[in-house]
C-alpha cells in the first residue's frame, strides 16, 4: 500500500520532472491510500492556482484511491509522530495514516528524510 504526500501530488498534476518518483505509486490506484487531509491540501492549492474546474479534476483522480478519514486513534497517534519526528500537523496526520495502513509514504518533504517507512525524494 502507498500514501502520497500532498506536495508529490502537486508535482504530479503540474507535470514537473519532480513528479517522476511518484508516478508509479500514484497510478497504482488499487494500492493507493489517500488521507482526507491530502484532499484538502491539494484542492486548496489547485483551486487557488488554477481554478475550481482544475481542482475538481484533480480530486477525481485522488478519489480513485481509497480515501480515508482521520479517526480518533489516528489523530492521537499523529501527536506522537509529531513529537517524535518534529512533524507539522498535516504531515503528522498523513504519516499516521501511512502507519495505520502499513503503507509506504512517498514525499519530497525534507523532515521525512530519515524516517523508516518513507520514500523521500529531495526536491531538485
Amino acid at each position: 500500500m502507498n500514501v502520497v504526500d500532498s506536495s508529490a501530488w502537486l508535482e504530479y498534476f503540474a507535470g514537473t520532472e519532480q513528479a517522476e518518483p511518484f508516478v508509479e505509486a500514484i497510478e497504482a490506484t488499487d494500492k493507493l491510500i489517500v488521507p482526507v487531509i491530502v484532499l484538502h491540501e491539494v484542492f486548496k492549492k489547485i483551486i487557488l492556482t488554477s481554478g475550481e474546474d482544475a481542482a475538481l479534476t484533480a480530486i477525481a483522480h485522488l478519489r480513485q484511491g481509497l480515501v480515508v478519514e482521520i479517526d480518533e486513534d489516528t489523530a492521537l497517534n499523529a501527536v506522537k509522530n509529531s513529537i517524535e519526528h518534529a512533524l507539522p500537523l498535516a504531515d503528522s496526520l498523513i504519516f499516521a495514516i501511512a502507519l495505520k495502513y502499513k503503507a509506504t509514504l512517498y514525499t519530497q518533504d525534507r523532515h521525512f528524510e530519515n524516517i523508516p517507512g518513507v520514500r523521500y525524494f529531495p526536491k531538485g
